[in-house]
């Protein structure tokens, strides 16, 4: 593997140096020296050593905030989260049981149909996801899905392109997908979804079915609305929810990246893939292009 330069740029250092006195590490927190260096990997397309293996999911949540903040350097400011392990399937993949979250960065969002290199990160895969456009901070006071939607101002179609960064990603956990800022690397939104605040456009996220198709016209892999909690919007719910708890409010435009409804697919090099939400008013679909 090729090294690296693991010097930190003047803007992480004084990121990571922003946040002493905030509140102390966690235990088991990678410290500022770990970080810096995660971050030069993570930008240079490199793979990350495995995480202490004493990691707990603290350290680790500790750990992943001082990474997205060091990421506002080369992929800008934050305009959203990113729930992961919503789906049951995915929690298994990766032995822990419960959703964690992430956050989006502006660069990190590319359009409808864009071209991107199939190694696009240190370890690429790419899923069927779903975004919610926050329509104002009262969705952290939403206990239903009908009241969520009510705060919601638009849907999108959302390939979301991760990275699972490690050397031996076959050992990833809760804790060390957790650092990594749930994997969060690109992902293409497709033509905004109106939404409508009514318990028939519920069922139809639930009961959709949200196929990933390839350049033959066959399914890669599909799944069900159902698959992220049940309802897609209970994990807009849990988002809004664990955000607060962390200290963090919503505001009007923030994306909320609601989970996988797929399996963790690699990319190949010259095709193209489209996501397509059958079910949904005129069967929406998104689509990139690798490299």
């Amino acid at each position: 593997m090729q090294t690296i330069r693991l010097a930190a740029t003047a803007g992480t250092l004084a990121l990571l140096a922003g946040c002493a006195g905030m509140k102390p590490d966690a235990p088991t927190c990678p410290s500022d020296a770990a970080i810096t260096a995660m971050t030069a990997r993570y930008v240079a397309l490199q793979q990350q050593p495995a995480p202490p293996a004493d990691l707990t999911i603290a350290g680790a949540q500790c750990g992943r905030d001082k990474f997205a903040r060091s990421l506002t350097n080369d992929y800008g400011p934050v305009i959203g989260y990113k729930a992961g392990l919503t789906n049951e399937a995915v929690q298994k993949r990766f032995n822990y049981p419960a959703p964690m979250w992430g956050t989006l960065n502006q660069k990190m969002i590319l359009r409808n149909g864009a071209s991107v290199p199939a190694q696009f990160g240190a370890r690429p895969v790419f899923e069927a996801d779903l975004v919610a456009v926050v329509k104002s901070p009262k969705i952290h006071d939403a206990k239903t899905p009908l009241e969520a939607l009510s705060q919601i101002s638009v849907l999108y179609p959302f390939i979301e392109l991760p990275d699972l960064q490690y050397e031996d990603p076959s050992k990833l956990n809760g804790p060390a997908l957790q650092l990594i800022n749930v994997g969060a690397r690109y992902g293409v939104l497709g033509q905004p979804i109106p939404v409508q605040p009514t318990q028939a456009f519920l069922d139809s996220l639930r009961d959709m079915t949200v196929r990933l198709v390839g350049n033959d016209g066959r399914d890669l892999d599909s799944g069900k609305g159902a698959a992220i909690l049940n309802q897609p919007v209970n994990a807009a719910i849990w988002l809004a929810g664990d955000l607060k708890k962390n200290g963090i409010t919503l505001k009007e435009g923030d994306l909320l990246s609601l989970g996988s409804f797929t399996k963790l697919l690699q990319p190949k090099p010259g095709t193209t893939v489209w996501a397509v939400y059958d079910g949904l008013p005129g069967n929406p679909s998104v689509s990139v292009q690798f490299k």
